[in-house]
């Protein structure tokens, strides 16, 4: 018998080990609360100040200072956008999905936080409205708004297809904000991130454990709504797989625009209210 035959051979107590109860990596119950009650008190008097159409397959930027609002709305038919997050004034201050999902779980609704990159690690955006909560999770152990997808990118496609595809959302939110700054796509393309994937229903198979997708519930007129806790600068993909039902990273899917509204708060509504702090960790790393 063979090493690698020997280590593959199940022990005696293998069930024993496999039934030992997990422990949370990250206990929430610490975590700084959101006062939801306020934000949505606000956000009832806040005015709006613009709006931003993204197309299908493509991808527009916006900014949101903080303490004001920001709305992505499904328009027209069923969709699903890639969010990417960042420090308005500080771009290396980004969306950090990863970190997100290990202090909240695989999806976001009302009350949790977009979490933003080391040493930051912040709160960027807290989720006031969600008309999707509904959905929770269903029998194949999916659910909306996930932070385990990357987003969907020409690399990938090519490293299982051998295409060149142009408009998934990883060159979407490339270009948008190569456009929106000004700058060389060699210099946007590095500062894009891994997402919040909006209205998308996502899950793992249990039998495998891969990612898997399925047709987002998401109707005309369902929003998700945030609460900016920095400046931001957003970008917003309309992925080119649609509601993510059949595939996507391709011209095949029915596709149609997401909304972007932002709104202020009035000055007074904000008087004594301060962005979170960066993170207060020394950065002495043990030196």
């Amino acid at each position: 018998m063979t090493g690698s035959e020997n280590i593959a051979r199940p022990p005696e107590d293998a069930e024993a080990r496999r039934s030992v109860a997990p422990v949370i990596c990250y206990p929430n119950d610490a975590l700084p609360r959101p006062d939801l009650p306020w934000m949505r008190s606000v956000r009832q008097r806040a005015a709006k100040t613009g709006e931003v159409l993204v197309p299908p397959r493509e991808a527009r930027c916006f900014d949101v200072p903080a303490g004001h609002f920001f709305r992505i709305t499904s328009v027209e038919g069923p969709q699903v956008g890639d969010l990417n997050l960042w420090n308005r004034n500080d771009l290396s201050e980004r969306f950090y999905s990863g970190k997100t999902r290990a202090l909240h779980g695989t999806h976001l609704t009302i009350g949790e936080r977009m979490w933003s990159s080391f040493p930051h690690l912040r709160p960027m955006a807290t989720i006031i409205a969600d008309t999707l909560e509904w959905y929770g999770i269903d029998a194949y152990g999916g659910s909306v708004h996930d932070v385990i997808g990357t987003r969907c990118d020409p690399y990938t496609g090519n490293l299982l297809s051998g295409t060149q595809y142009h408009h998934c959302c990883h060159s979407n939110l490339t270009r948008a904000l190569a456009d929106y700054l000004n700058i060389p796509m060699d210099e946007a393309e590095p500062a894009v991130h891994d997402v919040l994937n909006v209205f998308m229903c996502t899950g793992f198979t249990r039998d495998t454990g891969r990612y898997f997708m399925k047709a987002s519930p998401v109707r005309p007129g369902d929003y998700l709504e945030f609460f900016a806790e920095i400046d931001l600068l957003g970008n917003l993909s309309a992925c080119p797989g649609g509601d993510c039902s059949s595939e996507h990273s391709s011209d095949t899917a029915a596709c149609y625009p997401l909304l972007v509204e932002t709104f202020a708060a009035t000055a007074t509504d904000l008087d004594g209210w301060e962005s979170p702090a960066r993170n207060g960790y020394d950065r002495t790393h043990g030196r």
